[in-house]
């Protein structure tokens, strides 16, 4: 093997390189010389095959460990075999998308675990009240998910001796087969259709579920809900979600998307809260103080300034909510000043009205000028 090239220097990067640089380099290269490109270069395979070749050994720490100590020269010869890398059909597409690596994990039979070897994930839709913002609380629901088969342990058979290897995926759960587009070949890795994906045949069932290894059953889960939370955000719950098919497979995760009761007058805004307030013509005209009933427990008094006008805001710091996204304390309320104008009125207050109608206008100016002194304040003149 004296005159094979040193693959770091196929890859075009140093020993110290990270994962990420080798995949980097990888497609930088496998694009430049892929076949499809390079159709009038008889060397562009060659080059493109001993590319795949130093990323395979390069990805894969094992093999890459290896290479470290021994080079070329490895006890046992090439891992590869005796007919040597033979390179692997490689669409360009893959090589934007995520399908590399399983690809030449089966190059070793270590392709990692697939997706069937993990449960399902759960998403419950769960609703809290709007109190609970303000300092959180435990909750507790009760799902029912497939969970692992109690009776067989999740095995699925009736005993440790009730399966086997399948033997058409020999045990890995994933197949590969090549398919083509017109001229060109990419291999395709897709679940084992004999087994399902886990690599294990069921040839003992277990009565309790069929051998599937898992059925439905109800279970409580405690959950914290944190402070400030918004509506839909989701609380995750990691192994909480559905039981794998199989034994040694990791359980989904349980995603709870909590949705906020409305509040009878509060509205929210992040972490402050708003509120339309009615307050009759002589408190806005006196002023006045009034209090309410708040979320937090204590009482939220208001302080309504003399002369206020309909439309005025009143702020009252650090009595709003928590931010789930700062530490900068509680929000503010804003108070929004509404007149409130009672739908009937006696004949005798009538009457006082009608005479009070003089005193109660702004003499000083012409209706006119009220007119033009309030678009000036609009407009901030």
């Amino acid at each position: 093997m004296a005159n094979k090239r040193d693959y770091y220097e196929i890859l075009e990067i140093s020993k110290d390189a990270s994962d990420s640089e080798i995949k980097k380099s990888f497609r930088s290269l496998a694009r430049k010389y892929h076949p499809d490109k390079n159709p009038d270069n008889p060397e562009a395979e060659n080059k493109f095959k001993e590319i795949q070749e130093a990323y395979a050994i390069l990805s894969e720490p094992n093999e890459k460990s290896k290479y470290d100590r021994y080079g070329h020269n490895r006890p046992g010869g090439s891992p590869f075999g005796p007919g040597g890398f033979q390179g692997v059909n490689i669409n360009i597409d893959d090589l934007f998308g995520g399908g590399i690596e399983s690809i030449f994990g089966q190059i070793f039979g270590n392709s990692r675990p697939n997706r069937n070897n993990r449960g399902g994930d759960l998403l419950i839709r769960h609703i809290v009240p709007f109190t609970a913002i303000i300092d959180g609380y435990d909750d507790e629901l009760e799902i029912e998910s497939l969970s692992a088969c109690l009776k067989c342990n999740g095995l699925g058979s009736k005993n440790p001796d009730g399966t086997k290897s399948c033997p058409s995926c020999n045990g890995r759960g994933r197949v590969q087969r090549v398919e083509r587009v017109g001229p060109f070949a990419q291999q395709v890795v897709s679940d084992c259709p004999s087994c399902n994906g886990i690599g294990v045949i069921v040839t003992n069932p277990c009565n309790s579920c069929n051998g599937e290894g898992r059925y439905n059953q109800s279970k409580k889960i405690k959950f914290t809900v944190p402070p400030g939370i918004s509506s839909g955000n989701r609380i995750k719950i990691a192994g909480q979600g559905e039981a794998a098919r199989g034994k040694n497979g990791i359980a989904g995760n349980l995603y709870i998307e909590i949705e906020i009761e409305e509040h009878p007058w509060f509205e929210r805004d992040d972490a402050d809260i708003l509120m339309a307030l009615p307050v009759n013509y002589s408190d806005l005209l006196l002023g006045t103080v009034i209090e309410i009933e708040h979320i937090d427990g204590k009482n939220l008094k208001i302080k309504v300034p003399p002369l206020s006008k309909p439309g005025d805001t009143i702020s009252i710091h650090s009595r709003g909510l928590p931010s789930m996204r700062s530490s900068r304390g509680r929000g503010s309320v804003t108070v929004l000043l509404k007149l409130d104008i009672p739908k009937k009125i006696s004949k005798s207050l009538k009457k006082q009205l009608i005479n009070l109608r003089e005193n109660i206008t702004n003499q000083s100016l012409t209706l006119e000028d009220s007119i033009i002194d309030e678009a000036n304040k609009r407009r901030g003149n």
